[in-house]
């Protein structure tokens, strides 16, 4: 199927009128009106005062739409504006301590960053509008379940605090969408390498005794070899993020694409979503230097003999497509002594990774501990030969 050339723009004909696009990203309770959120635990929208659940789901109504790929050559070219920007309401601040751009309604502005806590938060004026996701990966993992999996990753953290628990306070928790890009690619490379072949022969030599001696010296044959490798790279995620670290978000990937689903402003509700940061052309570099990089590997896997060296590739670039999606991150930010550290938890899986302090008193006793285990053992060690 050939890939749209750019995120689909809305014909004219068919645009909303200027209150129903206002009006879009807010869902009223069909029994209190109060606002709806989007529950991960039921999959669906509910009130956030009587806990009234909406009638219809945010999946139910993009069930069975397109998850479109994007020419990428074509979208850097001439990305049109009618593609960028969030709804008309949507305000967004950028935090003065870790830069971070969270998009939200206006009328639910922020007190403190979601990724780090500060309360240092200004007003942000997009330059030019941020191209719109288009799918994402519902947020389903819930807030209880988050918070038993950090207070079970705190009791596996050895050398930490025992107070930990207490200063990192699961309170904190805060649920995001993140910005990523996805790439594909077909690539087929070429290669070219020296092959080296070791082989072995036995020398003499004297020792230091004065006598003669014999050993076996490694050599190694070079002959000239090529070969090509062809390979095709399905949704590479490369993330958008300047509020989370990326090897951190490394570290809970995958989020698996594959069970993507059309944007829809019900799964965003009630949540804080960040604007990208890395842009199509920043992320689209990383994304091919990352994929030329597994090229290269492919291809030094192939190269026959015991070893190689001057491996030259050149790589064909076809089929180059992308999406921008959001992908749902728990977050907890929290201070222990002078330093601030980071919790991450996949929205979607529920992988954990972070940062944790360390107790030197809990270290310096365990290798205290050590050092007299081993003093005990080469005493007996001692005593026995003695006794013996």
């Amino acid at each position: 199927m050939t890939p749209d050339p750019v995120p689909p723009i809305i014909p004219q004909s068919h645009a909303q009128p200027t209150s129903e696009r206002q009006a879009q990203g807010k869902f009223h309770c069909p029994a209190c009106g109060a606002e709806t959120i989007w529950d991960p635990s039921t999959k669906t929208l509910v009130c956030a005062y009587c806990a009234t659940p909406a009638p219809s789901t945010p999946e139910s109504l993009v069930q069975g739409t397109t998850i479109h790929e994007h020419d990428l050559a074509r979208a850097l070219d001439r990305l049109p504006d009618s593609a960028r920007g969030w709804n008309a309401k949507a305000g967004s601040v950028r935090c003065q301590s870790c830069n971070a751009i969270s998009v939200f309604e206006a009328e639910h502005a922020a007190k403190r960053c979601d990724f780090c806590g500060s309360a240092a938060l200004v007003p942000y004026q997009e330059l030019q509008q941020a191209i719109r996701p288009e799918s994402l990966l519902p947020l389903r993992i819930s807030e209880a379940q988050v918070r038993d999996s950090i207070r079970t990753w705190y009791s596996k953290r050895w050398f930490a605090p025992s107070n930990l628990g207490q200063k990192a306070l699961t309170d904190t928790v805060h649920g995001v969408y993140l910005p990523y890009w996805t790439f594909d690619a077909q690539a087929d490379a070429q290669w070219t390498a020296l092959s080296g072949y070791h082989y072995y022969t036995t020398e003499s030599y004297t020792d230091s005794n004065g006598r003669t001696q014999t050993r076996q010296v490694r050599h190694t044959r070079w002959v000239p070899s090529a070969g090509s490798v062809s390979h095709f790279f399905d949704d590479e995620l490369v993330s958008g993020s300047q509020g989370v670290r990326a090897d951190l978000l490394r570290r809970i990937e995958p989020f698996p694409t594959a069970e993507l689903v059309a944007y829809h402003d019900g799964f965003v509700a009630g949540w804080t979503v960040e604007r990208y940061q890395i842009d199509l052309v920043k992320a689209a570099t990383a994304a091919r230097q990352g994929m030329a990089d597994q090229v290269r590997s492919m291809c030094a896997s192939k190269v026959p003999g015991d070893t190689h060296m001057n491996l030259q590739v050149s790589i064909d670039w076809s089929g180059q497509t992308f999406k921008h999606i959001l992908a749902p991150v728990w977050l907890l930010t929290y201070d222990y002594g002078r330093k601030s550290y980071q919790v991450a938890i996949n929205g979607y899986t529920g992988s954990i990774a972070g940062d944790r302090p360390y107790s030197f008193l809990k270290i310096f006793f365990a290798v205290m501990a050590v050092i007299l285990f081993m003093a005990a053992l080469a005493w007996f060690g001692e005593d026995w030969k003695f006794h013996r």
